[in-house]
């Protein structure tokens, strides 16, 4: 009996073992092996159809940090672009839900209307705030040349000072809705006590807001910040949407500067830039986690 007990133990581990089959053998041929070929190619100068390439050691890595300014320009307006969309997503968001949660009448409706931009595909969002953007006859210079602000008209888009900013606009609009849901369930699971008891010692508002509802919805916090930043860092569609195939320097990206390169057939140094890509994401959330853990 009990060598027929330990027998089927044996086989029940060996079960066990192969349950992550699946998911290793996906990641190594999804993830692994890409990022190994594209180790291997940026270390040449192979332009995606020779059939040989010369290996050129480090000099893909050493142009990008000291000689390209076009890439230097895109992590420039990669970064404002995500400094931006995480600090107004985030305040719209949390907003958003404290003002839904408190709300009975029309509380669906809100909910599915401020969720609906989400639903709706970035090519098609793209399209719809170009022609909002549109310096001729567009929806924010006809309705300000209509009451009498024609001074304030620009070209939006086209102006280097503030593109970014009004394609964070976009973004924020975009997947705000989105971030709301998650502040919406973060505050739902707050017990209602814990308000009370509050009120019962004379709280008000701000200081419920500050020593209840902040450190408890800090974990929700800490998904819409890792979330936006991936989002922004690895926006493009809704760039060249924008923008143009390929958008101005005005528009740049770090995705969109990895793509003009594999289509200006240089692989190996396009390989290069989407190794550097790769590590800022993994760097920049990896800092993030580690600081909103400590603040939580």
């Amino acid at each position: 009996m009990s060598s027929t007990r330990s027998a089927r133990s044996r086989r029940a581990t060996r079960a066990l073992w192969l349950f992550p089959v699946p998911a290793l053998a996906l990641y190594l041929f999804f993830f692994a092996y890409p990022t190994a070929q594209a180790v291997q190619y940026a270390l040449t100068d192979w332009d995606g159809y020779s059939t040989t390439y010369d290996n050129v050691g480090l000099r893909n890595f050493t142009e990008l940090a000291t000689g390209d300014d076009v890439f230097r320009n895109a992590a420039e307006n990669n970064l404002k672009l995500t400094v931006t969309v995480v600090l107004a997503q985030t305040a719209l968001a949390l907003l958003l839900a404290l003002y839904l949660v408190r709300t009975t009448r029309a509380s669906t409706l809100l909910r599915a209307l401020f969720f609906l931009p989400t639903v709706l595909s970035s090519v098609s969002v793209a399209f719809v705030w170009r022609f909002v953007y549109d310096p001729d006859g567009g929806l924010l210079n006809s309705g300000l040349r209509a009451v009498g602000l024609d001074s304030w008209q620009s070209v939006y888009l086209g102006n280097p000072d503030t593109a970014v900013f009004w394609l964070a606009v976009t973004q924020v609009w975009f997947h705000a809705g989105q971030m709301m849901v998650v502040y919406v369930a973060g505050l739902q699971a707050i017990p209602r006590e814990l308000y009370e008891a509050a009120e019962l010692d004379g709280a008000g508002r701000w200081d419920s807001f500050r020593h209840i509802t902040w450190p408890l919805v800090a974990p929700a916090t800490g998904i819409v910040v890792a979330y936006t930043t991936v989002q922004s860092f690895k926006a493009f569609d809704l760039v060249l949407g924008l923008g143009g195939n390929p958008p101005g320097p005005a528009l740049d990206l770090l995705s969109t500067r990895v793509y003009t390169t594999f289509s200006n057939n240089e692989f190996g140094y396009a390989a290069a830039q989407s190794l550097v890509f790769m590590a800022l994401i993994a760097l920049l959330t990896w800092v993030q986690r580690r600081a909103l853990r400590r603040a939580a």
